[in-house]
């Protein structure tokens, strides 16, 4: 199993405090050391419109790069990749909509517009040498609209997969999905498209987020997305609590028989570490039935 971790830069998108560079970095190191994969250092974003990231170039400067493990950056258009490049970013990931409104009100432009504009930066990544991954948002429900169409899905997810990407994460991100989605989802996928390019993202909103991990095991997905500590939500997606957290996946596949190479502890110390500074608890359920845990 293959876990990518977006604490660092979807979780602490959406915090209300302010996190200095040097946690921010030191939460990654902690990451790093727990073994983990993949981690989304941050986004090449407007400050404007994400605060939380515009010290993105500085953490990538002064995190150190654990070997084997990929450091990613979010980037919406041509200037973010050069600044992601700059940050000597392992990859990069663009961030396509499955509804007209959220991608409106996510980066200012229409679905058609995102996949021109994305179809660019994309070309320009594999120049460069740079693997391209693709999120697809809103996937299984938007705030905006409701419903969203699962033909929608399936020919979104493709055209980010024509665009040149490795991996399709389809994501949650209202937390609104259910295992019965999931199946519908992934089992309207064309038999052309290789199940080993799908992720999934799950926000655990509805407290759905681990069983919605479990219908895609069924379908032999083996990366997801989390959280550590389950931070996140999205500043544009009203109502999306945090992310599935790391922690509580982690114990849930460890207790299938899956491994994943990543220390369940050393992913707890990073949360634990980082929480003081947030202002609230940890939404993990893993970290929280620790922290109650009496030693015997």
């Amino acid at each position: 199993m293959t876990i990518v971790e977006v604490g660092p830069r979807d979780g602490l998108q959406n915090e209300k405090a302010t996190i200095a560079a040097a946690d921010k970095v030191a939460f990654i190191d902690r990451l790093s050391a727990a073994g983990l994969p993949v981690i989304e250092v941050g986004a090449f974003v407007s400050p404007t419109w994400v605060p939380q990231m515009a010290d993105t170039a500085e953490v990538f400067a002064r995190i150190t790069r654990r070997p084997g493990t990929r450091y990613t950056a979010l980037v919406p258009n041509q200037k973010g990749l050069e600044r992601a490049i700059a940050a000597r970013a392992s990859e990069v990931a663009i961030f396509a909509a499955a509804s007209e409104t959220f991608s409106r009100r996510n980066i200012n432009q229409s679905i058609d517009e995102s996949f021109t504009t994305y179809g660019e930066v994309t070309r320009a990544a594999l120049a460069a040498g740079m693997k391209v991954r693709g999120y697809l948002s809103t996937a299984f429900g938007c705030p905006f609209e409701g419903e969203v169409p699962v033909a929608r899905v399936v020919d979104l997810t493709q055209r980010l997969l024509d665009l040149g990407v490795f991996q399709v994460a389809i994501s949650d991100t209202i937390g609104i999905a259910h295992p019965g989605q999931v199946r519908q989802v992934l089992g309207a996928l064309p038999d052309w498209i290789n199940l080993d390019r799908l992720a999934l993202h799950f926000h655990d909103t509805r407290g759905t987020a681990l069983a919605n991990v479990m219908a895609a095991l069924e379908f032999d997905i083996s990366t997801f997305d989390a959280s550590a500590g389950g931070l996140g939500g999205c500043p544009y997606a009203p109502g999306a609590s945090g992310n599935l957290a790391t922690e509580d996946l982690l114990y849930m596949l460890q207790g299938l028989g899956f491994a994943s190479g990543v220390d369940l502890a050393a992913v707890t110390a990073a949360s634990r570490a980082i929480e003081p500074l947030l202002g609230h608890p940890l939404a993990s359920r893993y970290v929280q039935a620790l922290a109650h845990t009496a030693p015997s």
